[in-house]
């Protein structure tokens, strides 16, 4: 994943993480929409504290999306997909973690990340599989996702595609595995899976 540096949000933006995502972009700060800025762990609005780690995950999350990405929606489940190169990650092996480097032949790490659309928040806890068709509806590759914990929690793999071209992105969601707080069965939501294409995605294997 790309790095970022931490990003000064204001109110308006704030009230938007409070309200959910949902399909709305994050509000351009401007001098009549700034009433407090963050500061060390903390951003300050309507005498609330959100920690800045959790406004500048949604944040770093919308320009990585909007830059190398998409959105849909399907029933309860707003789904984003972010398309970067093959990359490295840090698995616990007998307790210690390990680097892993890509391996031999693998071009992309594809990322998914679910959100539940009545809130913005993202879902954790998500069994997630990943297909790449090509322009036949052939599989050229498929992967079962892992959760990352980075820079904003996200599902990814790296995948194999060797040659360049548009490719559909198919990704089945299952309902979260968690148990789960609730008055009734009835206010709970995402208790169905979803499956959503991402058409005419250009991917290009690294020179």
């Amino acid at each position: 994943m790309s790095q970022h540096a931490p990003i000064a949000v204001t109110a308006a933006l704030t009230a938007v993480l409070l309200a959910g995502c949902g399909n709305q972009e994050a509000p351009t700060p401007t001098a009549e929409t700034t009433t407090g800025t963050t500061t060390g762990t903390t951003a300050a609005t309507s005498g609330a504290e959100i920690p800045q780690g959790v406004v500048t995950q949604y944040t770093v999350l919308n320009e990585e999306v909007e830059a190398e990405g998409g959105r849909t929606t399907s029933g309860d489940w707003e789904v984003a997909y972010i398309v970067e190169p093959a990359e490295a990650w840090f698995e616990t092996t007998g307790g210690e973690p390990t680097r892993r480097e890509p391996a031999a032949g693998e071009t992309h790490h594809l990322e998914i990340i679910p959100i539940d659309a009545a809130t913005g928040r993202i879902v954790p806890d998500v069994p997630i599989r990943l297909e790449v068709l090509d322009e036949n509806g052939e599989v050229v590759d498929e992967q079962e996702l892992m959760f990352f914990h980075a820079e904003f929690f996200h599902y990814a793999n790296n995948f194999s595609v060797p040659e360049a071209g548009e490719y559909t992105l198919r990704a089945t969601l299952q309902p979260p595995q968690s148990p789960r707080h609730g008055e009734s069965l009835e206010e709970l939501t995402l208790l169905e899976p979803a499956t959503v294409t991402f058409d005419n995605v250009r991917l290009e294997p690294a020179a």
